[in-house]
């Protein structure tokens, strides 16, 4: 069995609506997507009790009384479809999910078609759903949306239990019409109207400071377009002669697991580890290694700047540079977003499993636990009214200082 390399890593979580082909965008680490369809095991497992499971589902069929006029009946596909989902919600895990037809059939079309959204990406943390980061340029982020920002309500529906994927769903919808979102930050309600459009996020954006002698490369996704836009960059900033280098993943939410293994190349040697998909046994581990273009001049000092928002392929690529002692991370611990998933044909409906875990060169696991930054630099409410960037300012102390 192979996973989706989704370090989405987990779920499909991306509300803006691009196209990424074989999977979803902003939402994680994607590479491919198989279905687990074809010479599925369907043999009874004889060590499980099953008893009660029969118990529960005759005592229900014998004994249910329909209370209210409008309701029905549910058909026995409708109960086994529950079932499973019951199933899979027992492992605790919010991007092991079960999809029903109609379901699967919308996060089908949400890992390979173009949908209005409002541009931001959300997963659960401490069973919360929360924001990972709005995107620039959107929506979201015109709404005044922050990283880390807990969503309580959609259109006043509580979000408590829900997964990502039905977060998506319900925040999606036609360009021009509104969401409501209650959020929760610091402790505090706030209702926000987003008004959902067609998403268009600049990729990257770089340049020369004049007066420090630093270049700044921004990624704000990892696209298909990613790893070349990002070696457009990087030849204007070894045509500018500085050896001074910042890598901006603030506030980026992922993408291609080969975008971030190509960016890493530029810093890596062929075959150094970029990142581990572990599968705890279960079939060997898969390691992306460097395709070695490692054509950093020579006497380069690079910083990569990380937050909260900076998730999945960001959190893969951050940590390469870690652990490989090429980089310097300045800023706030990053998401933790680093699980593998794949699909699996049922019926109609599809099943979604975490089969994998994202492992950084060094060992650590990324899921749940993020990117710790080598030196630590808060970015308060206070900064962003002032419009000060105080990480982006260690920055460039630091390479320009040395401390």
């Amino acid at each position: 069995m192979r996973g989706v390399s989704f370090a989405l890593v987990a779920g499909i979580s991306f509300i803006a609506g691009l196209s990424v082909g074989g999977g979803s965008s902003a939402a994680g680490v994607v590479s491919h997507i198989p279905l687990l369809s074809d010479g599925l095991d369907a043999t009874p497992n004889q060590s499980v009790d099953l008893t009660d499971f029969w118990k529960a589902w005759n005592a229900l069929e014998a004994n249910y009384v329909i209370t209210h006029a409008s309701t029905t009946l549910p058909s026995v596909q409708t109960r086994i479809f529950g079932a499973i989902s019951g199933l899979a919600s027992s492992y605790g895990d919010p991007y092991t999910v079960f999809f029903p037809p109609a379901e699967a059939k919308a996060f089908s079309e949400n890992i390979s078609g173009s949908f209005a959204g409002v541009g931001m990406e959300i997963g659960i943390k401490n069973n919360v759903l929360t924001v990972i980061a709005p995107l620039k340029g959107t929506p979201a982020q015109a709404a005044g949306i922050q990283a880390g920002d807990q969503i309580a309500l959609i259109d006043g529906k509580s979000t408590e239990g829900i997964s990502v994927d039905k977060a998506v769903s319900e925040i999606r919808g036609p360009a021009g019409t509104t969401v409501v979102l209650t959020l929760v930050r610091n402790g505090k309600p706030l209702a926000v109207k987003v008004v959902r459009d067609t998403i268009q996020v600049p990729e990257t954006d770089d340049g020369l400071d004049a007066k420090s002698g630093v270049y700044h490369i921004a990624l704000y996704e990892f696209t298909s377009n990613s790893a070349d836009l990002f070696q457009q960059a990087f030849e204007r900033f070894k045509a500018s002669g500085s050896k001074k280098l910042v890598i901006d993943l603030r506030g980026n939410p992922g993408g291609y697991l080969d975008a971030a293994v190509d960016i890493a190349s530029h810093f890596l040697p062929k075959g150094a580890t970029v990142v581990t998909e572990d599968f705890d046994g279960k079939e060997p581990n898969n390691v992306h290694t460097s395709l070695g273009y490692n054509d950093l001049p020579k006497g380069t000092k690079v910083v990569v700047l990380i937050d909260a928002g900076s998730a999945s392929a960001s959190e893969i690529l951050s940590g390469a540079l870690q652990d490989s002692h090429v980089a310097t991370l300045i800023g706030t611990k990053s998401f933790g977003k680093g699980s593998v998933q794949t699909l699996m044909d049922l019926d109609g409906g599809s099943l979604k499993i975490t089969v994998a875990r994202w492992v950084t060169p060094a060992g650590h696991w990324i899921m749940g636990n993020g990117i710790t930054p080598d030196i630590t630099v808060p970015f308060t409410q206070a900064d962003v009214a002032a419009k000060n960037d105080p990480q982006m300012q260690r920055a460039v102390q630091f390479l320009t200082n040395g401390k």
